[in-house]
């Protein structure tokens, strides 16, 4: 069964911002390779594994670096532990792989059980049937052809507002041709049929609230909270976008991804829970995850580096994370579902002209 997703996939990226640099080079050396300039990226030092007191200095400078504050001394020491545990985790893997790296970000004082119970939104209700058709019959890209451009890239288009962190509930920003930001608390607050606020939803809900209500309201004029709240309909200010409706891209088709991407910007559902994911850094990501959706985010776009194709997802765990909020994940996997599900269920408004 599909899990129920956060709304973090509902995108209405019509707009745009410059182009982010990545976090990262392409390649990077490995094993007994690695240098200074690739721990300086991942934020720690071979050496600070080995001593402890190399170890508690990393960790207060963590802790500042990301404003940590700890209800009691005791709990300080607890999530110390579990820092340490989750450091040795990201050298391990470092030391292993080549295509991506992980690194120390906020989430290094949190289990793994926690990051997933936290960050990602479960829920076990079925979604909602899917409108594509075998042959495509909703896709109005299926005629598009095959000969798509090498490389698309949204940001640079000026399609993708910037990355936010939201927190405990997780839904990704929407904007309009104007780089507009648009409320994520309407969403939220108001989006409940089929949706669960905080607790999980999905992308092709909300698209249709959307298109019903007859539009969003900037996120000014209804701010984000990261709680859920009442639907507050007499919201100040005019609704500055509206869509006709969605269409899902045909599951289980890369290429028909692909082909979407070569238009628009594509919500998709990734499975996000593995260990690795929470802790990416940078490069093309090929690391272990299954296909049990359980996460909603957005592909803005596709390339090739070192002859690895990816899709390029961002996510809504802030700038710290992955590349500047961004991740690039591997395509032409062999697998239908694509790199942890990305092909099973991807969905885009339409706006009727």
């Amino acid at each position: 069964m599909i899990n129920k997703l956060p709304l973090a996939a509902v995108l209405l990226l019509f707009a745009g911002a410059a182009a982010l640099l990545l976090a990262a080079a392409d390649a990077r050396p490995h094993g007994d390779d690695l240098d200074s300039d690739f721990y300086s990226i991942v934020g720690y030092a071979p050496e600070d594994l080995g001593s402890h007191d190399r170890l508690i200095k990393l960790f207060e400078e963590w802790v500042a670096k990301y404003r940590k504050a700890y209800a009691s001394f005791e709990e300080k020491l607890r999530r110390f532990e579990v820092f340490k545990d989750n450091l040795k985790h990201i050298d391990e893997i470092n030391k292993k792989v080549t295509s991506y790296w992980l690194g120390l970000n906020e989430f290094a004082d949190l289990t793994h059980d926690e990051f997933k119970a936290t960050y990602l939104g479960l829920n076990n209700q079925p979604p909602p049937a899917r409108r594509t058709a075998a042959a495509g019959e909703f896709f109005r890209y299926r005629n598009a052809g095959d000969d798509v451009p090498k490389e698309v890239d949204w940001r640079k288009k000026g399609a993708v507002t910037e990355v936010k962190n939201q927190g405990q509930c997780g839904i990704n920003q929407i904007v309009t041709g104007n780089l507009t930001s648009l409320s994520e608390q309407e969403l939220i607050d108001c989006s409940t049929d089929g949706n669960n606020g905080c607790n999980g939803g999905m992308m092709d809900y909300a698209f249709s609230y959307i298109a019903g209500s007859g539009g969003l309201h900037t996120e000014e004029a209804y701010p984000y909270l990261m709680e859920e709240g009442d639907c507050d309909q007499k919201a100040e200010g005019e609704q500055v976008v509206t869509i006709s409706g969605y269409e899902d891209v045909p599951a289980n088709d890369e290429q028909a991804l692909v082909k979407a991407l070569a238009h628009q910007p594509v919500s998709v559902a990734i499975e996000a829970s593995g260990r690795h994911f929470q802790f990416y850094k940078g490069g093309v990501f090929d690391g272990p995850c299954g296909a049990e959706l359980d996460h909603g985010v957005a592909a803005v776009g596709y390339g090739t580096s070192k002859g690895q194709d990816y899709i390029i997802v961002k996510n809504s765990w802030g700038a710290h994370w992955g590349e500047k909020g961004y991740i690039r994940m591997k395509r032409g996997t062999g697998k239908p579902d694509g790199l942890c599900g990305i092909n099973k269920m991807a969905s885009y408004p339409t706006k009727d002209q």
